[in-house]
């Protein structure tokens, strides 16, 4: 094990031999490190934290720490992270709150940049990005694939759908779509299908080409939603049947 001299690990933290901890880095009694783990410097591990293997951690983020929440009151409540994530500097991750059903989880292969900021009782998929100052308010949910664009607030409660592209400095207060490009100058608004990202994750022509006609359909044509699900529903494949269930499932309504 690689434990820097100034490195302070409190007594009932597990940290594997084949963890690095840097100088001047801090873990709490209940942090549970995976395999492989590297705490630069000027890490903060707090809370009942539970970590996933391989994932690397840079100079001063903070993660497991208490929620920004004036209703919490110490009660032991969680966060997890999974495998092989990089979490930049500046990084804060707050544990959940026992009425937000008390866990925030992150998932694998999540890049977080700079300053970046997951709340508390947040639930954010694997292969996500948060690009710098990204921001999400408590009880948001990323679902996997979703990348949010630098300096984007996300309201609490809404939900990003898979494969979504947020552009950056886009205020989020609603729901976003799963495949699409969202972004705003003064007003947020989806841009159709993130074809160019769909094709860097494997998908076909024939299934891009489906999701144009959904997306036609949904903000293109002079359809209400409720008019443009029915016409949707007649397209085939499990990639619109997603969008439209997204949609349908919806409590914040959608950005269109």
């Amino acid at each position: 094990m690689s434990i820097h001299p100034s490195a302070v690990i409190a007594p009932g933290a597990v940290v594997p031999d084949s963890c690095t901890v840097g100088p001047f880095c801090t873990i709490g009694p209940e942090v549970v490190l995976g395999e492989q783990c590297v705490l630069i410097s000027h890490v903060v591990l707090d809370g009942r934290t539970r970590i996933g293997a391989r994932n690397t951690f840079h100079p001063f983020c903070a993660i497991g720490i208490s929620p920004q929440d004036l209703k919490y009151r110490g009660e032991p409540t969680e966060a997890v992270i999974g495998d092989d994530n990089t979490i930049r500097e500046n990084v804060t991750i707050s544990r959940g709150t026992v009425g937000g059903g008390g866990v925030t989880r992150l998932g694998s292969n999540c890049l977080l940049m700079a300053s970046a900021h997951i709340g508390h009782d947040c639930q954010v998929g694997s292969n996500c990005i948060l690009a710098n100052a990204a921001t999400l308010a408590g009880h948001v949910t990323i679902e996997d694939y979703a990348t949010v664009g630098a300096f984007s607030p996300v309201h609490q409660g809404c939900t990003v759908g898979k494969y979504a592209f947020i552009g950056g400095g886009t205020i989020v207060t609603q729901d976003v779509l799963p495949f699409s490009k969202t972004s705003s100058r003064r007003e947020s608004k989806a841009f159709g299908v993130n074809s160019v990202g769909l094709e860097r994750r494997g998908f076909t022509p024939d299934r891009i080409r489906s999701l144009q006609r959904a997306f036609r359909l949904l903000l293109v044509s002079k359809l209400n939603t409720t008019q443009a699900l029915e016409k949707m529903r007649e397209l085939e494949g499990e990639d619109v049947a997603l969008l439209i269930g997204f949609i349908e499932r919806s409590h914040r309504g959608v950005i269109k």
